[in-house]
């Protein structure tokens, strides 16, 4: 089996039931949802879901195809994170007591690219903002240093490396298509 990792965008209505819908053909195809995300795209109007699964190429071709027939989908992409600039961003909860007795607090968020969003009495949070192994790697360092309280990740976020998105140039195709369509029967009326 040559499964690899793949990055499934949606662009929809905000339907109600979608989501379930979209989950239940990954389910039906024994794919497991590794991370989603929801999100308004940067159309009004219309939403994308940012989904990661690990499969054969075939079978994300066919729950690609799958999950276009759906009404309320506009449109599913297929991509390997060749194609993306993809992040994920991570909270860390610590204590401030354990956290201050590091002696090494400035270089451990420097190491890591991290920044801290909040320091009172009881608590420390860090976020760190990055790919999944970098935000795992500081997860781990707290965990043999400082000791985590909570700890949460994000799904990934991503944008295509196109210059535009995709959904952009689909939609303004539609419209040229209509565009032609209704002057040919204006002229034919």
């Amino acid at each position: 089996m040559d499964r690899k990792l793949y990055t499934v965008i949606i662009f929809s209505e905000n339907a109600v039931g979608l989501l379930n819908q979209i989950a239940i053909i990954f389910t039906r195809r024994q794919l497991n949802i590794e991370t989603l995300s929801v999100s308004p795209s940067a159309i009004e109007g219309i939403h994308k879901f940012t989904i990661t699964t690990f499969a054969e190429a075939g079978m994300i071709d066919k729950v690609v195809k799958q999950i276009d027939k759906r009404v309320d989908v506009l449109k599913t992409y297929c991509n390997t994170d060749e194609d993306l600039v993809h992040q994920e961003i991570a909270l860390y909860k610590l204590s401030t007591e354990a956290f201050l007795k590091t002696g090494s607090v400035e270089e451990l968020i420097r190491k890591h690219d991290a920044r801290v969003l909040e320091i009172n009495k009881s608590c420390v949070v860090l976020e760190k903002n990055g790919h999944y192994r970098e935000t795992q790697a500081l997860f781990r360092e707290l965990s043999e240093t400082v000791g985590v309280l909570q700890f949460i990740r994000s799904g990934r976020i991503a944008i295509t490396k196109s210059r535009v998105e995709r959904l952009s140039d689909m939609l303004a195709a539609m419209e040229r298509k209509i565009g032609r369509n209704s002057g040919n029967s204006e002229n034919n009326g």
